[in-house]
């Protein structure tokens, strides 16, 4: 029997009984004997890359790139390499492909089910600057449904993939420069443009897949476009993604049940969209900043959403954007505890059927190219195309609390390669909540909301009653009456501890009800200007409670009341010392309308 005390098993002896038996691929165990056996193991370390008990480590092994012939010195194409790492790792049931520290420069790959696409630190896949290294995901439809017609090539997409995940902290850059036309007719650097252009991750009717903590750099179009996918995990994404036109931060179209968290966005268009049927979605703890709006809705059924704990910044298209056209509809949606800082809208709710163009001129159609709005229509150019009679949309549900919002004159991005220009209602902008032609838009309220104002509206902007109906972009009614809330054909509207300010003198109302009916507002409070008409205005409007409201600084008139069909507002308390009347009416309203109890 051999003892540990025995000075025949020396030191180095039983070091190398220990190593021989780690290199038998054994566990080290010592009988009561002493004498030392070995054991299986269950599993293997991740960095091993291949087992010695065949299929033991099956679904969990590491596939390093380099192992497949990448270079990774940011010259030679590395794409064939990564995919036929991820094609092995998917045929091995699963495990981690590793991109490591290097400059891989890749066109089009596909990722697969039950693959890890691992970016170490300082690991970077960088888009191929030539554009015939790019193709199409076929399996992606373009006919059919128009919510799908942006284009099917992704950098990096997958099409039925389930049980995958991108993660970092690496890097995916897109070499979004090379695909923007310096000038109309020319093509771009890398040859290939418009709707033909590569998004950094594209996914097509995938399941159960995560991405995290990694930096996406400088798509060529949408950073990350998610297409009638579902059970999404999107966490910890830093987005930079203002090079090109149609610069999206997320893009879902029909997705449903959606995770985003802890996520910076910084792009030149959508930094969150929501189009066609999203449903189950949660947005939670993420800065957002861009040229266009950050929240956007439009079309199909959008509904159990909630938005929270999130920082909006430099921000000049409305950060909440919603367009409902016929047949469609928005349910059950909440924004609360949001921070707004240098915005222009901020909301905007339009339901209606979609809005008559005239011809575009060559000036505008060249502005346009350039990333130029041009010169808007006006209201007159503009109609609503009309909808058909039932057909109309349904907005309902829809609560925003917690709200804290400056707003601001938009400027141009220094980052931004293109001029961006600015309509007068971006540049004078309110909140809007706004139906035209058939449609329920009802039970929408606002809690617990201060916004400060740019100001700067004129009496002559004041003065319009006929504003155009229509339901495009949130500025195409050009400047709307109102400088804090313009309400139009709205059911069930709350507002309760809603404050509005202004930064620069302002002649337009503060809140304008037009065709509204059943609303309750408590505890509201405005600034407002003894040369302005009114500090409120109501038209055609039935069935509104007001109570403890307050007119921050002097006023004319605190209500004014329009029309013959107004009835039912009720004024109870407050202090309205600072308005020089309390009520006024106009256009036939009748006085029976208000009862006023301060």
């Amino acid at each position: 029997m051999t003892n540990s005390n025995d000075p025949s098993l020396s030191r180095r002896k039983w070091l190398g009984l220990a190593a021989g038996a780690t290199l038998g691929s054994g566990l080290l165990a010592v009988t009561k004997a002493g004498a030392a056996e070995t054991k299986p193991h269950t599993t293997q370390a991740a960095h091993t890359p291949h087992a010695t008990v065949a299929g033991h480590d099956l679904g969990a092994r590491t596939y390093n790139i380099r192992d497949f012939g990448a270079k990774g010195d940011g010259k030679a194409l590395d794409a064939a390499a990564v995919q036929a790492a991820i094609d092995t790792c998917n045929k091995d049931q699963g495990g981690t492909v590793l991109v490591p520290a290097g400059v891989f420069v890749i066109g089009t790959v596909e990722m697969k089910s039950n693959v890890t696409l691992h970016i170490a630190a300082q690991g970077k896949l960088l888009g191929s600057d030539d554009g015939k290294q790019y193709h199409a995901a076929d399996a992606i439809p373009l006919s059919g449904d128009s919510t799908l017609g942006d284009g099917n090539v992704g950098l990096i997409f997958a099409v039925g993939a389930e049980n995958f995940t991108i993660e970092g902290p690496g890097t995916i850059d897109g070499q979004g420069t090379q695909f923007r036309s310096p000038t109309r007719g020319v093509p771009p650097p890398s040859g290939r443009g418009g709707n033909n252009r590569p998004y950094h991750l594209l996914f097509h009717q995938c399941k159960n897949f995560t991405v995290r903590d990694i930096y996406l750099f400088q798509s060529a179009y949408h950073s990350v476009r998610i297409i009638q996918s579902s059970y999404v995990k999107l966490d910890g994404i830093r987005i930079y993604n203002r090079v090109n036109h149609n610069n999206d931060g997320f893009h879902f179209i029909s997705a449903q049940h959606v995770h985003l968290s802890n996520c910076m966005v910084e792009c030149q268009d959508d930094a969150c969209a929501l189009f066609g049927s999203c449903k189950f979605v949660t947005v939670t703890n993420c800065s957002f900043s861009t040229r266009w709006s950050v929240f956007r809705f439009g079309g199909g059924e959008a509904e159990n959403i909630t938005v929270s704990n999130c920082l909006i910044y430099d921000t000049y298209g409305c950060p909440v954007k919603m367009r409902c056209g016929p047949g469609s509809r928005f349910e059950n949606i909440s924004f609360s505890n949001l921070v707004m800082k240098n915005v222009t809208g901020p909301i905007s709710i339009g339901l209606g059927g979609n809005r008559r163009r005239p011809p575009q001129t060559e000036s505008q159609t060249q502005a346009q190219a350039n990333g130029r709005p041009g010169t808007p229509p006006t209201g007159a150019q503009l109609e609503d195309s009309g909808t058909p009679p039932g057909q109309g949309g349904v907005v309902r549900n829809i609560t925003f609390s917690g709200i804290r919002a400056t707003v601001t004159v938009p400027v141009q991005f220094p980052d931004v390669p293109f001029t961006s220009g600015y309509n007068p209602g971006e540049i004078k902008s309110c909140i809007a909540v706004n139906r035209s032609g058939e449609g329920v838009l009802e039970n929408i309220s606002f809690n617990d909301v201060h916004v400060t104002f740019a100001g700067g509206g004129t009496a002559e902007e004041a003065a319009v009653r006929d504003v155009p109906k229509i339901t495009g972009e949130y500025y195409e009614t050009g400047v709307l009456p109102a400088y804090g809330l313009y309400a139009r054909n709205v059911r069930a509207l709350t507002l309760s501890n809603v404050r509005f300010d202004v930064s620069s003198p302002e002649l337009r109302p503060a809140v304008i009800f037009d065709h509204v009916e059943d609303a309750a507002v408590n505890g509201f409070s405005a600034q407002a200007n003894p040369q302005a008409e009114s500090l409120l205005r109501f038209i055609e409007t039935r069935d509104v409670l007001l109570t403890a409201a307050r007119a921050l600084t002097p006023a004319a008139v605190f209500l004014q009341v329009e029309g013959a069909d107004s009835q039912g507002i009720t004024v109870d308390g407050g202090d309205l010392s600072k308005a020089a009347t309390p009520v006024a009416f106009k256009a036939d309203a009748p006085q029976k309308a208000v009862k006023l109890r301060i």
